[in-house]
C-alpha cells in the first residue's frame, strides 16, 4: 500500500478503506463530497463542491482532502470490498427491498451474530 501523510487505516472499523488521520471520516466520504456522487448536496445545485470548500466544511487541511481524492481515484480494492460487504448485509437484512423505505418494519430481518460475521467476511482484502 502507498504511504500517505493524511490517511490511515482504522483497525477496529469494519471499513477497510482509509480514513483521514485523527478523524472518523472515510476518504470516500471526502471524495464523494467533491463529485457528483455527493448525496448531501442541495437538490438545485448541480455543481459538486470544490476541494477547498470540502476542506472548509469538514475542518480539514486542503492537502488531506486532495490526498483522499487521489486515493479514491486510484480505485483501491478496499473500497470495492466495503461496498460489496454493505450490499450483502443490506440484501440479507431486507433493506434492498424496493418497499423497505415505506414500511421498514415489514421487511427488515435481524441477522444473527453468525450471519453478520459470515456476510461481513471478505477474504479478498486483508486487514
Amino acid at each position: 500500500m502507498a504511504s500517505y501523510r493524511f490517511l490511515e487505516q482504522r483497525p477496529r472499523s469494519p471499513y477497510r478503506q482509509l480514513f483521514i488521520k485523527g478523524t472518523g471520516i472515510r476518504a470516500e466520504v471526502i471524495y464523494r463530497a467533491c463529485t457528483a456522487l455527493d448525496e448531501f448536496r442541495v437538490a438545485d445545485d448541480d455543481n459538486p463542491r470544490t476541494p477547498d470548500r470540502v476542506a472548509q466544511d469538514y475542518g480539514l487541511p486542503l492537502p488531506a482532502v486532495l490526498e483522499a481524492i487521489e486515493y479514491c481515484r486510484s480505485g483501491p480494492a478496499e473500497i470495492a470490498a466495503d461496498y460489496a460487504r454493505e450490499e450483502r448485509l443490506m440484501e440479507a437484512s431486507g433493506m434492498n427491498n424496493p418497499d423497505y423505505k415505506n414500511d421498514p418494519k415489514r421487511f427488515y430481518r435481524i441477522l444473527s451474530p453468525q450471519q453478520w460475521a459470515e456476510l461481513s467476511r471478505d477474504e479478498s482484502v486483508s486487514g
